[in-house]
């Protein structure tokens, strides 16, 4: 905190003046201002040593005003030290940086996975899509071979009730299209309880 004034030429000439005028000053006053004078750095006059300065020009009628009497002085304002940091305090400061450090890592990578560092998906992902088309492919073989099958017996078995091959072949794609029909239904119900499952 600034208390000091650094005295310019103005302030320096009238404390000059009034030491050589000793009869004048006080005994309060002539000291510390002879103190300010015989500095050998800078002249620093202390805020309160300036106030009875001040006070005792204006007792003394002199027509000399405070901002007249600082033209050229300025607040001297001292280094500010700081004190060393406590080793204890940077080094807990420090592991907390770390651990915040660690746990912002941690957010912005928790939805990496390694396994998946393939553009096309690990061998796990493989895996589950081949079953699956697997799968499908087991479930259309199925419908051709029942579909198929219901017509091949229906043909077989219409022989003994119709002469004609035309109505041997109309009967048998009439059975044929409702069982196809049934085995779509009994799918499509499958894959909707298994998309209910899933969701």
């Amino acid at each position: 905190m600034a208390c000091f004034y650094e005295a310019g030429e103005r302030l320096q000439r009238e404390i000059q003046t009034l030491l050589q005028r000793e009869q004048l000053l006080p005994a309060e006053l002539r000291e510390p201002l002879q103190e300010v004078v015989n500095s050998v750095d800078k002249p620093l006059l202390p805020f309160p040593l300036l106030r009875k300065l001040y006070d005792f020009l204006q007792e003394s009628g002199s027509p000399v005003y405070l901002h007249e009497l600082l033209e050229g002085s300025r607040v001297y304002l001292p280094k500010v030290e700081i004190p060393p940091r406590n080793p204890e305090l940077v080094a807990r400061l420090e592991k907390i940086k770390a651990k915040l450090a660690n746990d912002e890592y941690r957010r912005i990578t928790r939805n990496v996975n390694c396994q998946e560092l393939n553009r096309y998906g690990s061998l796990a992902d493989f895996g589950r899509q081949v079953k699956s088309v697997k799968a499908l492919g087991i479930t259309i073989f199925n419908f051709i071979v029942t579909v198929a099958a219901a017509f091949v017996c229906t043909y077989l078995g219409s022989q003994y009730y119709f002469t004609e091959i035309a109505a041997r072949v109309l009967s048998s794609v009439i059975v044929a299209s409702v069982v196809g029909l049934a085995e779509l239904y009994v799918l499509v119900r499958t894959m909707e309880g298994e998309l209910g499952e899933l969701q």
